[in-house]
């Protein structure tokens, strides 16, 4: 497309457009993932709603399709498009907090960091991933898994409302007393249905933590793992804590003999009485011999960003994910088999609870249906060499293979990859059709179709 098409698009905002003839153009087209090498024909960095809603319109006009950016973590690189529109919110991540009445308003460009550090200086949180670096936006629209879902629910079952910028260009708030079925489609539907430019939270009191990191040798994983099964089950919802497989990291508490070999990880928090704290992970130092550990108080907003270190831009990545009906014996043996071949230490195979809270929500409260799982696993490959391409997604593969006999038919979409789309429908179960419905409603040409797509009715 003719750069000079978008001196129009430039006198309507007041970001920052950047075509293919800009300087900056190549760092402005990437995102997290670097398998993704997309070519858009414009990125506007926008600066508030209103360079959105011209964006909007001049791709509708233009016939461009609209990638839209928040964190940049989407694993298929959903935040850019060949010959798209990109919206890109690196410049909007402001967050407001009212602590009188425990709710946050965030713009659409914040991190989990942005966001943590904004309420944990009112003693609050809500429940938002594991990766700081992580966009708000992007996980809340597809659910939002985190260490704090046993007790407060996923962070869609946080959210209280939403502005949107739907596909004809206009402004609409999204609430359960405004617009409540596009409010219904966005807890869960991910960004299909237009492009948020701020989302209100439900807030709750998170300050300090007994949080603990304990790394195992992999040959411990089987006992590990079916000790994690029981002892999850049987604690309170206040303990929020994952499994998970690894190869040890470079960090201090882990000795130098265990940095690169493959190891199970149990990573987690403890947010009941403090003083309680030592005695709930002390069954966990007690379960295997332990390679190296990390277990004390600690802020909130520091254990959810303490990984980021291990994710710098322009990783390459491939995942795949499923929900577990229970963590069976079959499911543990796939894991021990793959687990143990983790193939670098940026890779991370999580298995996130995902009960108490999240199961007193309804299949059908929001369009997240998949309220019955226990577990979520995701398999998250990361690698820094290209040669390294064809192994590593073999690897991805055969593990989401070995796992799908003891998994239910969905997938959480927020950890899909771009070969997952003939897989849309299934994830949404039951919430399928009532989400064409509503897209059609608000995107009857599917503008917004950069995504794990669902398809207007």
């Amino acid at each position: 497309m003719n750069g000079t098409i978008f001196d129009s698009l430039r006198e309507q905002v007041r970001g920052q457009v950047i075509t293919s003839g800009d300087a900056d153009y190549d760092e402005a087209r990437a995102v997290q993932n670097g398998m993704i090498d997309k070519r858009p024909a414009v990125v506007v960095r926008v600066s508030q709603v209103a360079d959105v809603i011209a964006s909007v319109n001049f791709a509708r006009d233009n016939a461009l399709a609209v990638a839209v950016r928040g964190g940049g973590h989407s694993g298929p690189g959903f935040g850019t498009a060949d010959d798209a529109l990109v919206i890109d919110f690196t410049n909007t991540r402001g967050v407001r907090v009212d602590p009188a009445n425990k709710t946050a308003r965030t713009e659409a460009g914040a991190t989990w960091a942005d966001f943590n550090h904004a309420t944990h200086a009112f003693g609050l949180a809500t429940t938002g991933g594991i990766v700081g670096s992580t966009g708000v936006s992007g996980l809340t629209l597809g659910g939002g898994i985190g260490y704090l879902d046993r007790k407060y629910g996923l962070s869609c079952d946080n959210l209280l409302s939403a502005d949107v910028v739907t596909a004809d260009g206009k402004f609409l708030t999204a609430s359960a007393g405004e617009n409540d079925d596009l409010f219904w489609a966005l807890r869960g539907g991910g960004g299909n249905f237009g492009v948020v430019t701020s989302l209100k939270f439900r807030l709750h009191p998170v300050d300090m933590v007994h949080a603990g990191i304990i790394i195992y040798p992999v040959e411990h994983a089987e006992t590990v793992a079916k000790f994690y099964r029981e002892e999850l089950a049987a604690a309170p919802e206040e303990l929020g804590a994952f499994l998970a497989f690894h190869q040890g990291p470079p960090v201090p508490f882990l000795p130098e003999e265990w940095h690169g070999k493959p190891v199970c990880v149990v990573v987690g928090m403890w947010t009941g009485d403090p003083a309680e704290g030592p005695a709930r992970w002390q069954p966990f130092l007690d379960a295997a011999p332990v390679a190296g550990s990390m277990v004390g108080p600690m802020p909130y907003p520091a254990l959810n960003s303490a990984f980021d270190g291990m994710y710098p831009k322009g990783l390459l990545a491939y995942w795949k994910a499923a929900f577990l009906p229970e963590l069976s014996d079959g499911a543990i043996n796939a894991h021990l088999e793959f687990g143990s071949r983790v193939p670098s230490v940026q890779t991370a195979v999580h298995i996130y609870p995902i009960d108490g809270a999240v199961h007193r929500v309804g299949v059908n409260d929001t369009a997240f249906p998949n309220r019955n799982a226990k577990f979520s696993p995701v398999i998250a490959c990361h690698w820094e060499d290209p040669g390294d391409t064809d192994a590593n997604i073999a690897w991805v593969r055969d593990y989401a293979a070995a796992l799908q006999p003891f998994s239910e038919n969905a997938g959480y979409i927020n950890f899909m990859d771009g070969d997952d789309l003939p897989r849309v429908a299934e994830n949404y179960g039951p919430n399928y059709e009532r989400l064409r419905g509503i897209k059609a409603k608000y995107d009857p040409q599917n503008l917004f179709h950069v995504n794990q797509n669902i398809l207007p009715a």
